[in-house]
C-alpha cells in the first residue's frame, strides 16, 4: 500500500476527521482513522460508532489497501509538517505506516481495518437537494436551545421536520424554545420528522462544503454528502414533545426594539443580578423598557432605559438574563418583536421583518419576579 500527498491538502482532510475520534473509549480502535486508498483516491474515515465522517482527496501513485492509523499521531505530525510532498509506504501485513518527506522520515505502527467497525450503508435512499447555506443558518439558529438532559433524550437534538415544500427545525431544553419555518423548498417531497444529535449538527458546521448537500435518511441513520465528504449519524429514535402547546397564541403586546441595543443593556445590567437567578425585570411602559437586576447578597443594583415602540398596558415580566442573551444573539435582524400577555406567561421573540421564505420564532419561559 503507498500513495504519495501534498501535507496541506492532507491536513485539512484530516482535521474534518479527526473532532470525532473519541479521546477514551473502551474500544481502541475508535481511537484510530480508517485509510481507505482505491485508484489514486484516499478515502478517510472516523467514528464513534454514533457519529462517521469520511472525507475523499485525489493522491498520486495510489496502491490499493486499507489500514487503521492512530489519529492523534498522525494528525499531530502532518500539522506540524511546512507545505511539502509526503509519501506514505504502508506494509498491511505488519501494520508498520512510514511518511517520509524531502527532510525526514516517520514510522508509527497502526492496525488492522478489519477491526474498524462498518459505516451504516445507503442505498436507494431519497435525496433531498439542501443549500449548504440554508442548512447551517437553521442550525445555528436552533442549536443553541438543545437540552443538555440525558433523562429527556428527545430534548438533546433538534428536530427536523420535513414536508412539502418547506422544513421545520426545533430545540428546546424546557426552558426556551426555537421553532424556524423555511418554505420554498420545492426539492423536499417528503414528510418525515427526524432529530439529529446535537454533536452531529456542531460537527455538520466544521465539515460542510461547497453550495449544495444531499441528505439521505434511513430509519435509523442521516447522511449529509458534500462533495468529497460525507457525515452520517444515528438518529434520536424518541418521541419528540408536543411543542406546538407551549407557543402562546394569544400574546397581544406587541413590542419592537432594536435588537443591538436590548441586546447590550441585558448584558450590562445583567452583571449586577444573582449569581444563581441571573434574574433581570423587564418594566414595559409606553415606548420604554426599563431593565433592572439586582443582587441583594451583595448590594449591588443597575437599571437602564432602552427606547422601545410600545403602546399597550403596562407589564413588568422576569427573565433568565442568559436566555434573553442567548435569544437575542441567534436573531438575525436589526429589530426584535417581542410578544407578551402577562408575567407568568412565555414571551415570544422574533425578527421585526422576516426574511423571506423563513419564519423564525423563539420563546422564553419567564421567572418568578422578587417583590
Amino acid at each position: 500500500m503507498k500513495f504519495s500527498v501534498r501535507s496541506s491538502d492532507l491536513q485539512k482532510a484530516l482535521s474534518k476527521t479527526v473532532s470525532v475520534v473519541p479521546t477514551r473509549s473502551t474500544l481502541p480502535i475508535l481511537e484510530n482513522l480508517l485509510f481507505d486508498i482505491h485508484a489514486n483516491t484516499l478515502k478517510i474515515t472516523a467514528t464513534d460508532l454514533e457519529i462517521s465522517v469520511s472525507v475523499s482527496l485525489e493522491v498520486q501513485g495510489g496502491q490499493n489497501g486499507t489500514i487503521a492509523i492512530p489519529a492523534k499521531k498522525i494528525f499531530d505530525t502532518v500539522r506540524a509538517l511546512p507545505d511539502t510532498n509526503i509519501v506514505f509506504t504502508i506494509d498491511t501485513e505488519s501494520n508498520k505506516v512510514k511518511m517520509k518527506t524531502d527532510n525526514g522520515e516517520y514510522t508509527l505502527t497502526g492496525e488492522s481495518s478489519e477491526e474498524f467497525p462498518a459505516i451504516p450503508e445507503f442505498k436507494g435512499e431519497t435525496e433531498i437537494p439542501f443549500d449548504v447555506p440554508v442548512l447551517q443558518r437553521l442550525i445555528g439558529t436552533t442549536l443553541f436551545a438543545v437540552s443538555a438532559d440525558e433523562l429527556r433524550p428527545a430534548m438533546m437534538g433538534v428536530l427536523f421536520q420535513f414536508s412539502k415544500g418547506q422544513v421545520r427545525t426545533v430545540a428546546t431544553d424546557g426552558h426556551r424554545l426555537v421553532r424556524v419555518v423555511h418554505s420554498n423548498i420545492p426539492a423536499v417531497k417528503i414528510t418525515k420528522d427526524i432529530i439529529i444529535p446535537a454533536k452531529a449538527l456542531s460537527l455538520l458546521d466544521k465539515v460542510a462544503a461547497g453550495a449544495s448537500t444531499k441528505v439521505l435518511i434511513t430509519g435509523t441513520h442521516v447522511m449529509f454528502r458534500f462533495d468529497g465528504t460525507s457525515l452520517i449519524s444515528r438518529l434520536i429514535e424518541e418521541k419528540y414533545p408536543n411543542y406546538e402547546s407551549v407557543i402562546p397564541q394569544d400574546n397581544e403586546k406587541r413590542l419592537v426594539v432594536n435588537k443591538h441595543e436590548m441586546l447590550q443593556s441585558v448584558r450590562r445590567v445583567s452583571l449586577y443580578s444573582n449569581s444563581t437567578t441571573h434574574q433581570i425585570r423587564f418594566s414595559v411602559a409606553k415606548d420604554e423598557i426599563r431593565v433592572t437586576a439586582e443582587d441583594q447578597d451583595f448590594g449591588s443594583e443597575a437599571k437602564e432605559k432602552v427606547s422601545c415602540d410600545y403602546n399597550d398596558d403596562e407589564i413588568e415580566i422576569g427573565f433568565n438574563s442568559g436566555y434573553v442573551v442567548d435569544v437575542l444573539s441567534h436573531l438575525e435582524a436589526d429589530e426584535v418583536e417581542f410578544r407578551m400577555s402577562s408575567p407568568n406567561r412565555a414571551a415570544v421573540i422574533s425578527p421585526a421583518a422576516p426574511r423571506e421564505g423563513e419564519d423564525v420564532l423563539m420563546l422564553i419561559m419567564p421567572v418568578r419576579l422578587n417583590n
